[in-house]
């Protein structure tokens, strides 16, 4: 009888715990990217982009070996609608070398802003053509999963999604403060 009452109190605190098929199926769009709680593990690699370990990237010097972008969103602040520039209410660190795009690893993303970070790869790329591009955010974020995912399925190569973002860096190398790239209003 015990032993009953203990199992079901298991099941049922298990069934709590675990995310229903219908929230699963709500927090990913149509086309396969997380649309909401974007703070959670990432449990999938970013097809047809992939996964970089960490000590790969720390080999690279961002911003000359390769470009890596910052999709992290700016928390608490603003982007105007005329200007275009981002008005912050806390300071952003992130990798040195590093592009911040603020909000461009969104599930819908918007189109001003994902154009904005496509412009960046293309013109790093007539310089370099076969430069590599990470994309990432901070550990267990979406974000830069779905920003990798997105520019290769775009037809991008050489796209990498680096899982640890800012927090695996840090272990390793300073972060340095970022300043958000300004994309005016079409």
């Amino acid at each position: 009888m015990k032993a009953s009452a203990i199992l079901l109190a298991c099941v049922g605190l298990s069934c709590l715990a675990a995310p229903s098929l219908a929230q699963q199926r709500a927090e990913f769009d149509e086309d396969g990217y997380r649309a909401a709680r974007y703070r959670a593990p990432v449990d999938r690699d970013p097809h047809p982009s992939a996964r970089l370990a960490l000590p790969a990237a720390l080999l690279l010097d961002p911003g000359k070996d390769a470009l890596f972008i910052d999709v992290l969103p700016v928390n608490g602040g603003v982007r105007d609608a005329k200007t275009g520039a981002w008005r912050l209410s806390e300071q952003h660190l992130t990798i040195p070398g590093a592009v911040w795009h603020p909000e461009a690893g969104r599930g819908d993303a918007d189109p001003a802003l994902w154009n904005a970070l496509v412009r960046e790869v293309t013109k790093a790329r007539r310089r370099k053509p076969h430069l590599p591009v990470i994309l990432f955010c901070r550990t267990d974020c979406w974000m830069g999963w779905n920003a990798a995912r997105r520019l290769a399925a775009e037809g991008h190569e050489g796209v990498w999604w680096l899982a640890e973002g800012i927090e695996g860096w840090r272990t390793r190398e300073q972060l340095v403060p970022a300043i958000p790239v300004t994309v005016p209003a079409n």
